[in-house]
């Protein structure tokens, strides 16, 4: 089964730490994904630029609108993903409590995939198909 692991942070929140901080938290991250390779878990994944370089598209009366900016206002922007190919949700669980940015701040949003094109029944079992956010303790 794949889990994608949608992160988000309060960009404010993020850019204020020291940069030694940051660069600490990146190396870890780094460490983390490493791990998850060479274990053959980790799918895909990647790192969003900040919200102010994001475009949203709409459509309004049948034509497409672009607008600057993300198509919401939250406390907390999405930073990235990954994805993950696991046994279950309690092992995407386990994977996900330990990235990095929790301690900083950062939530993490796991939800069971459905690959497009994959017939229905491939689908995540009832019992799994719910999201799951996992935040720090402190945040």
């Amino acid at each position: 089964m794949q889990y994608l692991l949608l992160c988000c942070i309060d960009e404010q929140r993020w850019n204020d730490l020291p940069q030694d901080t940051r660069d600490d938290v990146m190396r870890d991250y780094h460490g983390w994904v490493d791990r998850l390779v060479q274990a053959g878990t980790y799918v895909t994944g990647g790192k969003l630029q900040d919200t102010n370089t994001a475009t949203t598209v709409r459509s309004t009366a049948g034509k497409a609108v672009f607008t600057d900016g993300p198509f919401a206002e939250t406390k907390e922007q999405l930073g990235g993903f990954h994805v993950l190919s696991c046994r279950d949700l309690d092992e995407a669980m386990a994977l996900a409590r330990r990235i990095p940015t929790l301690p900083v701040g950062g939530t993490i949003e796991i939800r069971p995939m459905q690959l497009l094109g994959a017939p229905l029944s491939d689908a995540a079992p009832a019992d799994r198909t719910h999201s799951m956010t996992i935040v720090a303790a402190d945040a």
